[in-house]
């Protein structure tokens, strides 16, 4: 059995040229760390076996990324993706590495090997041995970029598969679709993604409900949208487009399995859903949000929202009972930058963040002109005038990356905080609904304490 992915690697010539030069000094992306990793692998073989398992089609593996620099040059096409890189990994302890390395082999050759430059890896470093493939966004032979397409893509697991079969190995009969690499990612390291959430109030669910109406309501009044018809159960948040099937969460979560486990936990009755706001809300931060209003005073906003996610107070005990804040923890990181950030700036309200916007954009238009200012005087200046212009010039363009970040905040504080105000506008509703549908049920009598009182 084999798994095939393939991704574009995002980046510019420059960087390639630098790790070229210098790939001890050289910090790429995040992207572009796997690509660049292939490449090491020829200068350091011990995890190839010596280099026994690097093989390369249509260039020599040892100067693969300078031959993949020249095909660019030579059809002027420098720009956009850099390169693609794919993986085809096996299941443990099914394949010799030989047998991993010919067949990634015969698969590379097969899909890309008449048009373009490619490197195989074979990596038998980890629990299953998987091939690596990285191989160059523009023909040698026309200058035709690569179309990664869903017909590529069908392909790629097809030929994968095929050659899987006549090696004896195993095969996938039914193939899911899988999550994207950044949701794939964060599920690994556990924090709390959609689907995570959805399983974790799915389990509520079906264990606190005796009857389907109940489970379903339940979710309902978790602010889940349901569609329980046919043989394919579906649910999402209101803020996604798509449903997701709950054979794909788990593929037990079929409709007979989910109907022979109601009640798991709910010997009494069934579990109310239940939303709530955080009870360690400071006095000053209470009034920062009111429903269905825009916020202007953004950076109490994100306080606010900080407190309703359970991030302030440190070790609190609040527990977060909205899957649309469950899921807001994923971007932690994002939210405590934004708010460092306003903080430093002394940004407190949306005419702060526009006048600081609109105070770097200047100051950045003024540091482009000026450097291609350098550029030009670059050209006709003498050897010695031109390493210190272009050291000049290096400090200029630090100082316009340095912009292009705070900009970067800026559109995203902005943008977030019209999405805070969205999903308390949500938890504020489905609130005010589980009231009104409290309010309206008829209050049962305890039949035994009656008896008891006459």
């Amino acid at each position: 059995m084999a798994v095939t992915s393939l991704w574009h690697v995002k980046g510019s010539i420059k960087d390639v040229i630098d790790y070229i030069e210098n790939p001890e000094k050289t910090v790429p992306n995040r992207e572009m760390q796997d690509f660049f990793d292939v490449f090491s692998y020829v200068r350091n073989p011990s995890k190839t076996n010596e280099g026994e398992y690097v093989s390369a089609f249509n260039c020599l593996k040892e100067t693969a990324l300078q031959q993949m620099i020249l095909t660019k040059k030579q059809y002027q096409k420098t720009g956009g993706y850099i390169a693609w890189h794919g993986y085809q990994s096996f299941k443990p302890d099914e394949a010799t590495p030989e047998q991993c390395h010919e067949i990634g082999l015969k698969l590379a050759r097969e899909l890309w090997g008449d048009q373009y430059q490619i490197i195989v890896a074979t990596h038998l470093d980890k629990g299953h041995l998987h091939n690596h493939f990285c191989f160059n966004s523009v023909s040698y032979l026309d200058g035709s970029k690569y179309n990664y397409s869903k017909s590529e893509q069908k392909r790629l697991r097809e030929v994968s598969d095929r050659l899987c079969l006549e090696y004896g190995l195993s095969v996938i009969d039914k193939p899911k679709k899988a999550p994207s690499r950044p949701l794939y990612l964060d599920e690994k390291s556990g924090k709390p993604t959609r689907y995570n959430v959805y399983r974790e109030d799915l389990r509520e669910a079906i264990n606190g409900s005796r009857d389907l109406q109940h489970m379903m309501k339940y979710l309902a009044d978790k602010g889940y949208e349901i569609d329980f018809s046919g043989s394919h159960w579906k649910m999402k948040l209101p803020q996604y487009k798509h449903f997701t099937r709950l054979d794909t969460l788990d593929e037990r979560l079929t409709p007979d399995f989910i109907q022979s486990c109601l009640g798991g936990a709910s010997r009494y009755g069934n579990y109310k859903a239940r939303i709530s706001y955080s009870p360690h809300m400071p006095e000053q931060y209470k009034n920062a949000w009111k429903p269905h209003q825009k916020t202007t005073g953004i950076l109490a906003l994100y306080y606010y929202w900080c407190y309703q996610l359970g991030i302030f107070p440190k070790g609190t005990d609040y527990k977060l009972t909205s899957p649309l804040m469950k899921e807001e923890l994923r971007k932690l990181d994002e939210i405590t930058a934004q708010v460092r950030y306003m903080s430093k700036q002394g940004i407190s309200t949306l005419s702060d963040l526009y006048a600081d916007r609109e105070k770097n954009q200047t100051e950045m238009n003024k540091l482009i002109v000026y450097r291609q200012h350098l550029r030009n005087k670059v050209r006709r200046a003498t050897p010695a005038e031109k390493e210190k212009l272009r050291e000049e010039k290096q400090g200029v363009t630090e100082q316009i990356t340095e912009l292009r970040k705070r900009l970067k905040y800026a559109d995203g504080i902005e943008k977030r905080s019209a999405h805070i105000d969205d999903c308390l506008d949500q938890i504020h509703d489905m609130i005010e609904r589980q009231c009104s549908n409290r309010q309206k049920q008829p209050v049962k009598t305890d039949r035994r304490r009656e008896e008891l009182l006459r």
